[in-house]
């Protein structure tokens, strides 16, 4: 942005001034369980971070130590043979708690990047800002990622509905962060058509391998509380596995006023596992969505008939959720500009900003405005000539 000098400006003269984003500094970037390729070593948010030109302290997680060390070493060889400093990018690996908060707590990191469990990441959280230099932790943790069945899309669709959201549910078994794990409709036969078609489908639904075996401990901890919760219906559950750690799906059903009533009930369970819940009309089911935690996704299934209702609801999900999608399913996060893969606490530790798409490295940039400085001292893309041939906005106009 530059925004020329105006010496004869009445009253007031404006001096030269002239900004640009520069890197935050060394950024510690946290592995992810669930996914060891997308979402750990090469991953959004390494690549966000050197976009930005930040070297990057990478903490491998301990769940997939082999594949970081070899994606680690691919891009160690990426630095040598771009001329970079070797500082670059490193690879750190161990299995404590304490190694992460060490990394963390060192002066010399200036942002954490983190994809993980509530708890880690609020954990983290309090490190950086329990810091002499608090730093900024964007962190992704936890969502239900509410799905909104309304009435005319019910009504016309609920069989094929009811089996779409079954495909969705067991993907990965379940192990995705934006996995369905709430469905919220008004109740009556078309409703009961759904939660029958996707029974049917889950019956049938054979059960993955879940990464980890303390992934599929946690799964299997948050089904059992969730069956035994007062007013909850198992409606269905998968097949059985023959093998070690595969996740059985799980589908509940619950009444609007005992999900209201027990927050529990709207904890995400990490797996292929979901919540429908009954609503009697639609301003319960209203009071029910201003009810939740912040999201990464809300999902609307509708028909041009519930554009209105629908209408009435996008307030509510635009304050609780970073993406809304229509007659989709969440599972799937496309890497495009204009992606969101974010959104208020506990989905992210910073609702205003995303780890998908190119706004992911503006996570780890700031701006710095140069006041009157010679041109000679400016940097390449401020100066007169702009001779790296920058699009610039002068005087805000592009």
């Amino acid at each position: 942005r530059v925004d020329p000098a105006l010496p004869e400006r009445k009253p007031l003269p404006r001096a030269d001034l002239r900004q640009r984003f520069i890197g935050l500094g060394p950024v510690a970037v946290f592995g992810a369980s669930n996914f060891p390729l997308a979402f750990s070593t090469a991953g959004g948010d390494t690549a966000a971070a050197l976009a930005a030109g930040c070297p990057v302290v990478f903490k491998g997680h301990p769940a997939h130590p082999g594949t970081a060390a070899l994606v680690g070493a691919a891009i160690s060889k990426a630095v040598e043979k771009a001329g970079l400093p070797a500082g670059v990018f490193a690879l750190l690996t161990g299995q404590t708690h304490e190694l992460g908060g060490a990394l963390v707590s060192d002066s010399r990191i200036k942002a954490v990047g983190f994809t993980g469990s509530r708890a880690g990441g609020v954990a983290l959280m309090k490190i950086a800002n329990a810091r002499p230099e608090p730093i900024p932790v964007y962190a992704e943790m936890s969502s239900v990622n509410p799905v909104v069945l309304f009435p005319h899309a019910l009504a016309a669709r609920a069989e094929a509905l009811g089996a779409a959201f079954v495909g969705s549910l067991t993907m990965g078994s379940g192990q995705f962060c934006t996995n369905p794990g709430l469905v919220l409709a008004l109740e009556g036969p078309d409703l009961d058509t759904f939660i029958a078609s996707a029974s049917a489908a889950l019956a049938a639904a054979h059960p993955q391998v879940m990464l980890t075996p303390g992934i599929f401990g946690a799964y299997e901890q948050g089904v059992e509380k969730l069956g035994s919760r007062p007013g909850v219906t198992v409606a269905a559950r998968g097949l059985v596995g023959e093998g070690c750690n595969q996740g059985q799906g799980a589908l509940f059903v619950v009444d609007a006023a005992t999900f209201a009533a027990d927050p529990a009930l709207s904890h995400e369970v990490f797996g292929s596992s979901s919540v429908v819940v009954r609503a009697p009309d639609l301003a319960t089911l209203a009071k029910l969505l201003e009810g939740l935690e912040g999201q990464l996704t809300a999902t609307l299934h509708l028909d041009a008939e519930d554009a209105e209702a629908a209408r009435g609801l996008l307030p509510i999900l635009e304050r609780k959720a970073g993406r809304i999608l229509a007659n989709g399913w969440p599972t799937g996060v496309e890497v495009a500009p204009a992606m969101v893969h974010g959104g208020p606490f506990p989905a992210t530790s910073d609702g205003r900003s995303t780890s998908v798409g190119t706004r992911a490295v503006e996570r780890f940039l700031r701006p710095v405005c140069y006041q009157d400085l010679p041109d000679v001292l400016l940097p390449a893309a401020l100066k007169e000539a702009n001779p790296w041939g920058v699009k610039r906005a002068v005087d805000g106009v592009l």
